[in-house]
């Protein structure tokens, strides 16, 4: 199978980088601080999601703020006590990119997600971040902004996801989706097309724009 598109757009957490031990280490410790039971904690879906909506789950509106700030401050901390590193075939692919090619679409804040993506070397010319929108995913906002920025139709953007929200935003927004099955099974993904990650995938840049095809 090969897609071919204009523009490439990527989640960080869960599809260019792990830091799955650190978001749950440091939204425990914020849970405790702010006295959340973990049965309160547990019925809260993490992944894919602002820390804003996520505090305002689960805490009083005029707290929010406060908390919002004092899980970034956690979470950028622990970037150096191996809090994120890369995904299998994550350099290799956006290393065959162009800067102007690709953009990365996250729903952390843009310092955690600099300091993340900084810290496994990757510097991405475009970042749309929590800040940049007013609703996060699954809106499609954070897409559509993302191809705009790149000044791309975004029927010709190709969203790479990990979570069943994001996929839904790229779906919404009129993109081709990739799925890469590192935090969820294959069966609980809905996309056009769904892998393991990014080392099954080859792009291909081309005059017309770039092609992907899945590794035989």
């Amino acid at each position: 199978m090969t897609i071919r598109a204009q523009a490439l757009l990527f989640d960080n957490d869960g599809t260019l980088v792990s830091s799955l031990a650190s978001v749950d280490r440091c939204w425990r410790q914020w849970a405790g601080e702010y006295g959340i039971t973990a049965e309160e904690f547990g019925r809260v879906e993490l992944h894919g999601r602002t820390a804003a909506e996520i505090a305002a789950d689960l805490l009083p509106a005029e707290v929010v703020a406060e908390a919002v700030a004092r899980i970034e401050k956690l979470e950028v901390e622990d970037v150096p006590n191996g809090g994120v590193r890369l995904l299998p075939g994550t350099k290799g692919f956006l290393d065959s990119l162009p800067a102007d090619r690709w953009a990365v679409v996250t729903s952390a804040t843009r310092r955690l997600a600099e300091a993340r993506l900084d810290a496994v070397g990757i510097l991405p010319k475009t970042l749309v971040a929590a800040e940049d929108v007013t609703r996060g995913k699954p809106d499609p906002e954070p897409y559509l902004l993302a191809a705009r920025a790149l000044g791309v139709d975004p029927a010709q953007c190709v969203v790479f996801e990990d979570a069943p929200a994001g996929l839904r935003a790229g779906r919404a927004a009129g993109m081709t989706t990739v799925a890469l099955a590192t935090t969820h099974q294959a069966h609980e993904l809905d996309a056009d097309l769904v892998v393991d990650n990014l080392a099954a995938l080859s792009a291909l840049v081309t005059d017309g724009g770039v092609v992907i095809s899945v590794h035989p």
